[in-house]
């Protein structure tokens, strides 16, 4: 393939659009109340909810195209997704509050997503393309009681877009970058991103088909001299149908399909230490569900349900064929009570197999209630209680309680709040049964969270809030020699900082800060502190530009030569953003720069990391 010159071809775009900018408009803007949902399914005044909860709206996701989900997360606060940052087929694990992968529950659409045959039961980030994303959710803290069994540190549910009111809509998306070192620095096109979506609107029928692929080479996962190149190839097919049988019944129903597949470096014999190897991995993943609902005049009764079917392949050495099936159905009713008590009761219903030397399975059989309080005085209460009936591990019955205070301050409000969550974290059937460390005596996990906050928002575009959060953990799942139950009790906490300033139409500007400790024991490559800052900056209509800062403090990891603990060093990044729309809300020119001052860090030891890279997109909307 003939190489880009994508660096020449950024300036030359850029210089171009200089020409476009029209006079600034620094009028003051009111804020309206931001909604929040996924911290009680209902649609609340963020004043009126009492978690910590991180709203990406369809605007930020715009404002980031060319990024992943992995990525865009990853700038939030309590968050570390570690991976994102190398090679482009790297595992990721994400990391709140000083948990890990079993501990975060992810949602499509309301409705939690898993691969049984992982090793912690999520959801591989790697399959997902942001592209077909509306807005993204994330609650943190225990949310076990509306959400079940991994709802311990953190839920994140992603809502897919939506059909246009249109007979007919388009939009369209590609992305060329490049994908280097900090050593390598030719600036030539090696990532490859598209797009493309047809949906719409036909009385009361609804549809959207999408398709999207993604192709990165250049680097390799082995950081070693002269070490081969690992590419990473993905596609996303997806299809969703609405229809509005009448004014109180809607029957919505999807079908996706999703796979990728990346080179990998692993551990030859007779060595065994991670080194320059010609594996390889693949993934696939085929999902579909429907989701019925019957509204009337207080409230709802919905049921989501949905099938997934995966494969999963590792070519190696130590190479292994996973195959893993899930069934999940939620059916709930809501209920509203003069608009002060909303209520929420349903049963969730799972069923997860995954095939190891033999067929392994388990059901989940949950039923759950919840019920918020909204008072004229300013107290709200957020309490539910959840029966967790697990076929292998019986019952266990997990609460919360999440009050909070507000009062008017000026023109917004001042509110205090705080909760205390049980979770429980069943083993995974991979830990159980699995090809590697399989242990089918283990315990549960038990966690306990508390957390208490404060939080200050005026209509003026101006927001700021910090939190405190413990969380204990009993028979916390870890691995020596195989998978086991630590002998003592765990204790992470830490405290949260975020602020937000939107004083006029044309700035925006955000900043967090998270310390995460581990009172005793080891968490590898969970950083102590974390920031991130970002400016955002509208010239005019059609003007966009954006700086984003982050600050990743030192982390403990093993070297896998020696299997001694070492700490990596902390390092800073920069990032620069630019978009022109070249016809108003229909076609799009955007431009970035990632790490720009070339840092040269570790993310996870030995693997190789990112250095300067470019992207160059466009986005045309019919």
């Amino acid at each position: 393939m003939k190489k880009v010159n994508v660096f020449g071809i950024l300036y030359l775009g850029l210089s171009m659009v200089g020409f476009a900018q029209q006079k600034v408009d620094s009028t003051k803007v009111e804020q309206l109340d931001e909604v929040v949902v996924t911290d009680s399914r209902f649609k609340l005044k963020r004043e009126n909810s009492g978690k910590m909860v991180i709203k990406i709206s369809k605007k930020e996701i715009e404002n980031n195209q060319g990024r992943s989900i992995s990525e865009l997360i990853n700038t939030k606060s309590g968050i570390e997704i570690n991976g994102s940052r190398s090679v482009e087929g790297q595992n990721i694990s994400g990391f709140i509050r000083g948990g890990n992968n079993r501990q975060v529950l992810v949602l499509i659409d309301g409705l939690q997503v898993n691969d049984p045959s992982l090793v912690n039961n999520e959801l591989d980030l790697r399959l997902l393309d942001l592209n077909t994303v509306e807005s993204i959710e994330i609650i943190k803290g225990a949310a076990s009681t509306l959400y079940g069994n991994a709802a311990a540190t953190a839920v994140i549910n992603i809502t897919t877009k939506k059909a246009s009111l249109k007979q007919i809509s388009g939009s369209f998306l590609t992305v060329v970058g490049t994908n280097q070192t900090q050593d390598d620095l030719n600036y030539n096109g090696a990532s490859f991103t598209n797009n493309v979506s047809v949906n719409g609107s036909l009385n009361k029928f609804s549809y959207l088909a999408s398709f999207g692929n993604r192709y990165a080479d250049g680097l390799s996962a082995a950081k070693a001299d002269n070490a081969e190149k690992d590419p990473f190839s993905r596609f996303n097919t997806n299809l969703k149908l609405g229809y509005e049988i009448s004014d109180a019944i809607q029957l919505d129903a999807f079908a996706s399909y999703d796979k990728f597949k990346t080179d990998i470096d692993g551990f030859p014999a007779p060595t065994y230490t991670f080194a320059d190897t010609n594996d390889k991995y693949i993934s696939e993943q085929a999902r579909f569900g429907i989701a019925p609902k019957f509204s009337y005049e207080k409230g709802s009764i919905q049921i989501n349900a949905a099938y997934s079917k995966i494969n999963r392949e590792t070519i190696s050495e130590f190479g292994s064929i996973n195959e893993a099936e899930s069934f999940v159905v939620d059916a709930f009713n809501k209920y509203v009570f003069n608009e002060t008590f909303y209520t929420i009761i349903g049963v969730n219903y799972s069923d997860y197999k995954s095939k190891f030397a033999d067929e392994e399975s388990y059901t989940n059989t949950d039923p759950y209630l919840n019920v918020v309080y909204v008072s004229d005085f300013g107290l709200n209460i957020n309490a539910g209680t959840r029966f967790n009936n697990h076929s292998a591990y019986g019952s266990q019955l997990v609460y919360s309680l999440n009050p909070s205070f507000s009062m008017p301050v000026n023109s917004g409000y001042a509110k205090i709040f705080g909760s205390y969550a049980t979770s429980f974290i069943a083993p995974n059937l991979s830990q159980l049964f699995g090809f590697f460390g399989a242990n089918p005596d283990l315990k549960p996990e038990e966690n306990v969270t508390i957390e208490g906050g404060l939080e200050f928002s005026n209509r003026n575009g101006f927001r700021v809030n910090g939190v405190y959060f413990n969380r204990k953990e009993e028979n916390t799942i870890i691995y020596t020699t195989a998978y086991e139950n630590a002998t003592e009790d765990a204790t992470v906490h830490g405290f949260e900082v975020e602020a937000e300033l939107k004083t006029i139409t044309d700035v925006t500007l955000s900043a967090n800060y998270t310390f995460t400790e581990l009172k005793d024991g080891v968490r590898l490559r969970i950083p102590k502190h974390k920031a991130n800052a970002s400016l955002g900056y509208n010239f005019c209509d059609n003007t966009y530009a954006s700086v984003n800062y982050q600050f990743v403090g030192s982390r403990t990891d093993t070297n896998f030569s020696t299997f001694a603990n070492e700490e990596l060093e902390s390092f800073s990044l920069i990032d620069l953003y630019f978009s022109q729309k070249i016809i108003k809300n229909k076609v799009k020119l955007f431009a970035s720069v990632t790490n720009v001052f070339n840092e040269d860090y570790f993310e996870i030891l030995g693997y190789t990391t990112k250095g300067r890279n470019v992207n160059l997109g466009l986005n045309v909307n019919l």
